[in-house]
């Protein structure tokens, strides 16, 4: 059974009915047993970096994630769930995350740019991927893929091994990353159609 985290920052009906959808078991989990038992482990996410640490830390759940992670479980982040894995954000502020993977997550900043009228903040709609190396999630798709964004920042992995995919919104950002057993997006792949649904398919027949 795949388990998608509920801490009240999510579209986790979406992410729900897109597993539904490729026939693959998942339910909504909201403690730190029910991640326990889940075989893999998906943590979504829309919105303020700081909210989500403190929502996550006052419902228990930080402890049985890192420890899923550390087991080996298989884990995917969405959007949110991509950046709360990082070391810190710059969002309003300094706040720490939840330290898997090393680096920062930084706002878009276009300022003193010809273009800047053109590239948008939040960067919100259909944008393609680069993809980097033989990622599981993305075997099967064709080069360029279009996938669906809404964001305003990004992450930077201090170590670049960890780059799935870069995107170009105003130079090349990084879009997603894998380390082992964790993958993490910061496109929506339930809001990106049918390519969307081949990255959950490998992602729930890995």
């Amino acid at each position: 059974m795949i388990g998608i985290i509920d801490y009240g920052m999510g579209n986790l009906h979406s992410v729900q009915k897109a597993f539904e959808e490729i026939g693959a078991a998942a339910e909504i989990v909201t403690d730190g047993s029910a991640v326990a038992q889940a075989d893999k482990i998906v943590l979504p996410g829309v919105g303020a970096f700081r909210d989500a640490m403190d929502t996550l830390g006052e419902k228990g759940l930080i402890e049985p994630i890192l420890q899923a992670i550390e087991s080996g479980k298989w884990f995917l982040g969405i959007c949110l769930g991509l950046q709360l894995l990082f070391d810190v954000s710059y969002e309003d502020g300094e706040y720490r995350g939840l330290g898997v993977i090393a680096g920062s997550v930084k706002r878009f900043d276009f300022s003193g740019r010809a273009d800047k009228a053109q590239l948008k903040i939040p960067h919100i709609g259909w944008n393609s991927l680069k993809i980097h190396g033989d990622v599981p999630l993305y075997r099967g798709l064709e080069k360029d893929v279009y996938v669906y964004f809404v964001h305003s920042y990004y992450v930077a992995p201090t170590d670049r091994s960890v780059i799935a995919t870069t995107t170009d919104h105003g130079g090349q950002f990084v879009s997603s990353i894998w380390r082992d057993n964790v993958f993490a997006t910061q496109f929506h792949p339930e809001k990106s159609q049918r390519v969307g649904l081949a990255m959950l398919r490998n992602f729930a027949a890995i």
